[in-house]
């Protein structure tokens, strides 16, 4: 599929039975939207509407391991399915992520056993984002988290909530003391996740999305303790728009009050009301679920061209740039603080891009091949994938040259492993670059772009 000086062989993906998602047939992998796919290390999983495959194998033989099939209880009256997939990594313990077209958040285990569901927002989840954001402006203190992008709104869950949910999972999960009448109540498996949700429709809804970071706040407002995202968003109506997303539901006194009074009060009087009548507790049904409200986003420009569309963005590990493809066949580099476009390149339809970190040639001659790289030995660089052109570029960042021309064979997707939650213990030499995976549907085989440029 490539030169071998570029990519190294990992596995075979075609020992599995992947007939239930189309495999067999030509280009079953790229042809048909509703197939998803989302890799980690040594773990690829695939879903289609309604099941999904996790497959397993071990570098430089063939898969190994038992194929796992999930398959979710969804609504037959709502048609819902699965329209988003991601893992989910942390110390020790990896779960893989689904989102719904009715809102929901599953979480499920490699054996497929149900963690935990919970609705975001009504409305179709198009994607799940794992990464992390610098918690101050000035520091190099960050935090881990998890965006759920929707057509015209995003959701945001802090990593170390979920951590600590899964934690307490399988902690009670190893000792027995599981409750499992807890797990057939179709709500919330265990526990409700707090998160923040945002509207983002003002131009039109968006079909992707991301939280860059933390941005300053906004002028002659008084320095406090909370926080600002900025969020950008990509659609049919504006190519490029940009929010700035407030941690508080409501600035005003009067609101925080309201907010912890009024359920207090309400709560009050309803314990008076069942003393004073003792009417006898009946087993009600579980509420539904009720969305929550969202939180206060104030747009900050748009990028308007008809009939040009955005279609896909993917950051970069920091956050500051994007790149943005659009219907024109157009690539376009965002920078995300200063909220203008960089770089533009032209005649990429259908194109996906993914951010990757290659040695630089300098760094190779210098470091003795016992010596581990450091992060300051990678240079950070773009993959731009066209299928129709059959092949895969690298660009150097932000306006260097391009640096490799790799042939992709027909049928094939760029991947990558989801980011993996950090631990503080983790050390600076045990680095861990970016890279890019190639998988060939066709031929079921994986490789991986070598991380030298020679």
């Amino acid at each position: 599929m490539a030169r071998r000086n570029h990519t190294t062989e990992l596995g075979f993906i075609a020992s599995h039975d992947l007939t239930e998602l189309g495999a067999g047939k030509e280009g079953w992998l790229v042809n048909n939207p509703n197939l998803l796919t989302a890799l980690d290390t040594h773990s690829i999983a695939l879903a289609n509407r309604s099941i999904v495959l996790i497959l397993h194998w071990s570098e430089g033989s063939d898969p190994v391991g038992n194929q796992v099939k999930i398959v979710p209880e969804l609504s037959p009256i709502e048609a819902e399915y699965i329209s988003a997939i991601e893992w989910l990594v942390f110390d020790d313990i990896k779960v893989l992520a689904l989102g719904t077209s009715r809102g929901y958040l599953l979480i499920y285990t490699l054996r497929g056993d149900l963690i935990h569901k919970q609705i975001v927002s009504p409305g179709k989840i198009l994607r799940l984002r794992v990464r992390n954001t610098k918690r101050d402006l000035t520091q190099d203190a960050s935090s881990e988290e998890v965006c759920v992008v929707m057509s015209g709104v995003i959701g945001r869950f802090d990593g170390s909530d979920i951590q600590n949910m899964l934690q307490r999972w399988f902690r009670e999960r190893h000792s027995q003391i599981w409750d499992q009448r807890e797990s057939e109540n179709s709500t919330d498996t265990f526990g409700r996740l707090p998160y923040q949700l945002w509207n983002v429709s003002k131009y039109g809804p968006c079909v992707d999305a991301a939280i860059t970071g933390l941005m300053p706040p906004p002028l002659l407002e008084l320095q406090s303790s909370q926080h600002y995202y900025c969020a950008i968003t990509v659609g049919a109506d504006a190519v490029i728009s940009a929010y700035r997303l407030s941690v508080d539901r409501s600035r005003s006194i009067v609101g925080a009050i309201l907010s912890k009074v009024v359920p207090a009060t309400f709560s009050t009087i309803t314990s008076i009301s069942r003393m004073l009548w003792r009417s006898d507790p009946s087993p009600a049904k579980r509420p539904e679920p009720k969305p929550q409200p969202f939180a206060r986003a104030s747009p900050l420009t748009c990028f308007k061209d008809h009939p040009r569309k955005g279609e896909k963005l993917t950051l970069s590990p920091s956050g500051t740039l994007a790149a943005i493809t659009d219907s024109l066949g157009r690539i376009l580099l965002l920078d995300t603080q200063a909220l203008v476009v960089v770089r533009l390149w032209k005649g990429y339809r259908d194109a996906s891009c993914l951010f990757v970190e290659m040695l630089a040639k300098k760094d190779e001659t210098s470091r003795s091949a016992y010596h581990e790289h450091v992060k300051s030995d990678y240079c950070l660089c773009l993959a731009i994938h066209a299928p129709r052109k059959g092949i895969v570029e690298i660009w150097q960042m932000r306006t260097g040259p391009r640096l490799l021309t790799i042939p992709c064979a027909k049928g094939s997707k760029i991947l990558q492993p989801t980011y993996r939650f950090a631990s503080s213990e983790v050390s600076v030499s045990s680095y861990v670059p970016l890279e890019l995976f190639f998988l060939n549907g066709d031929s079921g085989q994986l490789f991986v772009l070598n991380r030298s440029l020679s």
